[in-house]
């Protein structure tokens, strides 16, 4: 006997424009699944966890797979582009180092060669590495679709998650790419990564932590703090954010807005950790980052 389903039988296109991608799943609806990296997709269907009658190969679409810097500052990552690709990219090492570390910290090296960013967000995971990170440098998702005046939307990254595998992408809708603006003057990022062991685990607990100079903050600086896998969806920590924008920077107000971290989290018991060992690993993270950003800003 099986110890699996089995995999299921389907017809694959691979798709050479985003208006057949949206035709397809407007003529299959649930009936259609995409097709980027397949870390998720592949196994869910093995496990008959899924079905789909049709499988549309989308990571061959133009620009699916590129990496952008724009005159204007703004770096643009195609949907399609792989963890082990973006870790690498010298754009993204150089100015949004807390989403090269995030992505680095995806599963394993090989499943990173595969793995990619839209569908590390478009699963809606509140796991998922890529997304405090997304949070925290205000990235926006741009959709593409049947609306008018045009096909292309973009939704600001903390409009995007709205719950356990729940998005803002409506139905006919692909992910095509993460818009991100230029990082704040002299900022510094980090993403720290709790899992059951070194390599290959989703997320027990991971913080984002993004810390620049603001001459408009009372402390003169601003950190942005976003958590994965401790709410229905990776999340801001705001309170933790207006403490150390008020707070003069050092451990005691490092300290306070760890805690409010720790309040900001709703995780739950699962087979990984408990929700108490979670709350306390998120202070023990936002704590641990905050002091590294800063550290790091002192030097600049």
């Amino acid at each position: 006997m099986l110890a699996r389903p089995g995999f299921p039988s389907f017809d694959y296109v691979r798709a050479d424009t985003p208006a057949q991608v949206v035709r397809l799943l407007e003529e299959h609806g649930e009936a259609a699944r995409l097709l980027m990296g397949g870390t998720d997709l592949l196994v869910r269907m093995r496990d008959g966890v899924i079905r789909p009658r049709l499988v549309v190969d989308v990571k061959h679409l133009p620009g699916m797979d590129d990496v952008v810097c724009a005159a204007q500052g703004d770096l643009t990552a195609g949907a399609a582009v792989t963890m082990n690709q973006l870790a690498a990219h010298p754009d993204v090492r150089a100015r949004y180092p807390g989403l090269a570390e995030a992505a680095r910290s995806v599963a394993s090296y090989q499943l990173r060669n595969r793995a990619t960013l839209g569908g590390n967000l478009c699963n809606g995971s509140p796991a998922a590495d890529t997304g405090p990170a997304v949070l925290v440098l205000e990235g926006r998702m741009i959709l593409y679709g049947n609306h008018a005046p045009s096909p292309v939307r973009e939704v600001p990254a903390g409009e995007f998650f709205l719950g356990p595998g729940r998005t803002a992408l409506q139905a006919g809708e692909l992910m095509v790419g993460v818009r991100f603006p230029p990082p704040p003057a002299g900022s510094v990022g980090r993403y720290l990564k709790l899992g059951r062991n070194r390599a290959g685990d989703l997320a027990v607990v991971g913080v984002a932590v993004l810390g620049f100079p603001d001459d408009t903050a009372p402390s003169g600086y601003r950190f942005r703090i976003g958590l994965a896998s401790v709410s229905p969806t990776v999340i801001r920590a705001w309170e933790a954010e207006e403490v150390l924008a008020e707070g003069p920077p050092g451990e005691a107000t490092f300290v306070r807005a760890a805690e409010q971290a720790m309040e900001a989290a709703r995780p739950i018991d699962d087979v990984r950790a408990s929700a108490a060992y979670r709350a306390a690993m998120v202070r023990n993270l936002t704590l641990r980052g905050l002091r590294q950003v800063w550290e790091r800003l002192c030097e600049i």
